[in-house]
């Protein structure tokens, strides 16, 4: 195989990685409910949630972006997942007992950030 094989090879495999990911997302928002135990502090499960999830798909279009070969790949990243974010709330809306919430997509934003600002901490620390 030669090394531009290789590299589409890994570029589509970043990719899937980050749109099987977005499948996943689009998956969760498609449900009514969610079968977590009741707690009085419920809000903790969904701030938790978004902050998880969101970071998790800017790691992974950053780690396809990057791959491909894009500049600023980081920035790009935290842009494209706010992006889904605020496609996810506004999917929610045509779900039975979902609405879409502000909210939601500044910690899906907060989420994708602090991924990504200690992704680029880590690299950093490699270099120097």
């Amino acid at each position: 195989m030669t090394s531009g094989a290789r590299t589409r090879r890994r570029i589509a495999l970043r990719w899937t990685a980050a749109l099987g990911w977005m499948a996943v997302i689009f998956g969760l928002s498609a449900q009514s409910t969610f079968p977590l135990p009741h707690v009085p502090w419920d809000n903790l499960y969904d701030v938790a949630g978004h902050l998880g999830v969101y970071a998790v798909l800017a790691v992974l279009l950053r780690w396809a972006l990057a791959e491909a070969g894009v500049r600023r790949a980081g920035l790009w990243a935290f842009v494209l997942a706010v992006l889904y974010g605020v496609s996810d709330e506004f999917h929610q809306s045509f779900v039975p007992g979902r609405y879409p919430d502000i909210f939601d997509i500044a910690t899906d934003a907060a989420g994708a950030w602090a991924a990504l600002w200690l992704l680029s901490r880590g690299r950093n620390a490699e270099q120097g």
